[in-house]
């Protein structure tokens, strides 16, 4: 986050990504460092060791279920291989973790003043390509404030949830007078008619602290808290029935 700032102080651009990137940071004095575990080190290896299962692959061989590779495409013919357009929807994605929780965390603050803002922080998807960039720092997707209407926070299946910059489209929905949680169901609903499977959840407030959530795929939780920080409300939000989805 601290990398991220000295971006919008000391630079016009949105996004650095990649080796430069590590360049700017240690140049504005952060010190490079390997961010890898003992822990994080025995999965990649037990992971290379079951055939490198789940790493996002497609239209290439040998085949990414149960190959590490070196892969070599496959041509495309009229945008569809195997089934798959050139949306990349498959619902045969890379197998999720077995943990209970997840590891991103998405927060929409008010202040006295009535200023908002909001912001992702996200390990990302566990076993990705090396230089994908998830929607974590997508201005609108990850997260989104507009403080004259209301902020908007979001986890799930990152690329896909990009595509649509649900966070924005929430917000927007709040401009044209949605509630919170409207906005933020109109939102997921948009993705699930394209996509049956995602798994998504975004929370929505508005300037007046008024809040909402929905989500697809999976039951999604989400923390409130009041002007005073005293009691924390937990919300539970089911999902959206993608069945009742009229689709494209």
């Amino acid at each position: 986050m601290a990398v991220a700032r000295r971006v919008l102080e000391y630079t016009q651009h949105t996004m650095l990504a990649g080796d430069l990137a590590t360049r700017f940071a240690v140049e504005n004095g952060f010190a490079e460092e390997d961010l890898g575990t003992e822990e994080s080190r025995a999965l990649c290896e037990q992971w290379r060791e079951g055939g490198c299962k789940g790493n996002f692959r497609m239209n290439v061989r040998p085949d990414p279920k149960g190959s590490c590779g070196p892969y070599e495409p496959i041509p495309l013919s009229g945008g569809q291989v195997e089934g798959r357009g050139l949306w990349g929807y498959s619902e045969e994605r890379a197998p999720r973790s077995t943990r209970t929780s997840h590891d991103t965390i998405s927060m929409i603050a008010i202040d006295k003043a009535g200023r908002m803002a909001a912001g992702t922080s996200t390990n990302g998807a566990s076993h990705k390509i090396p230089g994908r960039v998830g929607d974590g720092p997508i201005p609108g997707s990850g997260s989104y404030v507009d403080s004259e209407v209301g902020g908007c926070g979001a986890t799930g299946d990152g690329d896909i949830m990009m595509r649509f910059l649900p966070c924005y489209q929430a917000v927007e929905n709040l401009r044209h007078g949605m509630t919170p949680a409207e906005a933020a169901e109109d939102a997921v609903r948009r993705m699930v008619k394209r996509y049956p499977g995602i798994m998504s959840g975004i929370v929505v407030v508005d300037r007046e602290g008024r809040h909402g959530g929905a989500a697809s795929g999976w039951t999604f939780t989400y923390a409130f808290r009041g002007g005073e920080m005293n009691d924390t409300e937990v919300v539970t939000v089911p999902p959206v029935d993608a069945a009742l989805i009229k689709q494209f």
